[in-house]
C-alpha cells in the first residue's frame, strides 16, 4: 500500500510484533494520522481479516489510500468514541488489537496554519479536530490566571507558570494573543535563556493538550480498548511525554485509571490485564538517528486476560 510520507511512524515492527496479529483478526489503528502502523498491519492481516483507523484530523481522513481495501474502515472520529463505533459495526468485544500512537504526526508541527510549533509565525489554533470549538487563541482569550497556572504546571511542568500565566492575562488587556509570534514575544523574556526551546516545547504541549483534552480522551480510549478486547486481545500504546506514560503503565498494571492493584482474597492480582513489558520499548541508536522525532517514544503492552 502506497502513502504520501507526511510521518514516520515510530517503534513500527516493534509495535506489529507486539499486537501479535492472526491472519483473520479484527484490529483498531486508534491513530490513524500518516497511516504507516495500519499499512503495515494490513500487510499483516489475511484477505478475512480487517482494521478499523480512527482520526479526527480531516487531512489524514482524506489521505487514507487505505480506504480502497475492503478488510479498511476508516472512521472519522475522536478515538474517545471507540466502543461506539465498535458496537455500530458489530465489533465490540471481539477486537484482537488495539493501537495508538500519540505522538503528533509531523504535517501539524511542519505546517504553520496549524499553529502546533514556535518555529513558524502562524495563527495559534492548536485543534487536531478543526470543527472543534476552541482553538489555543481561544484558550489564551477566555482563561483565568489560575486555570492557565494550572495548565502551564500541569501539562507542561514550567516552574514559572505563574510568571507566564499572569503575563498572558496582562498582555492580552492590550491586544489579542492569536498567534505564535506574540506568544513567543510575551512569554520568552521569562523562560531559561539556555533552555528557551525546551521551555517553549513544554508550554506549547500545554496548549495542545488543553484545547484536545488529550488525557481526557486517552482515560476514555483505555476503558473502552478494554472492553472492546476480546480476552486474549492485545493493547498497545506510544506515549511520548511522563503524563501519559504513567497513566498508561497504571492503567496496563491494574486494568483502571486511579492505578489502583486490587487482589483477591489470596493475595493475586485480579486486574483484567496482564502487562508485557515490564519496560518500556524504546527506540534504539538507529531510529533515532533516522527519526529524531521517535526518541521520547515509548510502547507499552497488555494482554486482555478475561471478559469483564
Amino acid at each position: 500500500m502506497s502513502q504520501e510520507v507526511y510521518h514516520i511512524p515510530a517503534l513500527l515492527p516493534q509495535t506489529v510484533g507486539a499486537l501479535d496479529i492472526k491472519p483473520g483478526g479484527i484490529y483498531v489503528d486508534a491513530t490513524y494520522g500518516g497511516g504507516g502502523h495500519s499499512a503495515a498491519i494490513l500487510d499483516a492481516l489475511g484477505p478475512y481479516g480487517h482494521l478499523y483507523g480512527f482520526d479526527q484530523d480531516e487531512d489524514a481522513v482524506r489521505r487514507a489510500p487505505a480506504a480502497a481495501d475492503p478488510r479498511f474502515t476508516m472512521v472519522y472520529s475522536n478515538f474517545r468514541y471507540l466502543r461506539n463505533f465498535m458496537d455500530y459495526y458489530g465489533a465490540d468485544g471481539k477486537v484482537d488489537g488495539v493501537l495508538a500512537d500519540l505522538g503528533v504526526s509531523f504535517h501539524h508541527f511542519d505546517d504553520p496554519e496549524r499553529g502546533f510549533s514556535f518555529r513558524w509565525d502562524g495563527a495559534l489554533d492548536m485543534r487536531m479536530n478543526r470543527h472543534a470549538r476552541r482553538s489555543a487563541a481561544d484558550l489564551l482569550a477566555e482563561a483565568d490566571t489560575e486555570s492557565l497556572t494550572r495548565m502551564l504546571r500541569l501539562y507542561g511542568e514550567l516552574r514559572q507558570a505563574p510568571r507566564l500565566a499572569a503575563a498572558i492575562v496582562r498582555a492580552r488587556a492590550e491586544a489579542p494573543v492569536d498567534t505564535v509570534e506574540r506568544l513567543r514575544a510575551i512569554v520568552e523574556p521569562m523562560l531559561n535563556p539556555r533552555a528557551v526551546k525546551k521551555e517553549m516545547a513544554q508550554l506549547f504541549q500545554a496548549l495542545r493538550i488543553e484545547v484536545n483534552d488529550e488525557l481526557g480522551a486517552l482515560r476514555a480510549l483505555l476503558t473502552q480498548a478494554l472492553r472492546t478486547l476480546r480476552p486474549g486481545g492485545r493493547l498497545a500504546i506510544i506515549t511520548y511525554h511522563s503524563l501519559e506514560d504513567r497513566l498508561v503503565k497504571n492503567f496496563m498494571r491494574t486494568g483502571n485509571l486511579d492505578g489502583t492493584e486490587a487482589k483477591d482474597f489470596f493475595g493475586r492480582s485480579t486486574s483484567p490485564l496482564r502487562l508485557l513489558t515490564g519496560k518500556p520499548i524504546v527506540p534504539d541508536a538507529e531510529e533515532t538517528e533516522t527519526n529524531p522525532r521517535s526518541r521520547s517514544a515509548k510502547l507499552r503492552v497488555a494482554e486482555k486476560l478475561s471478559d469483564l
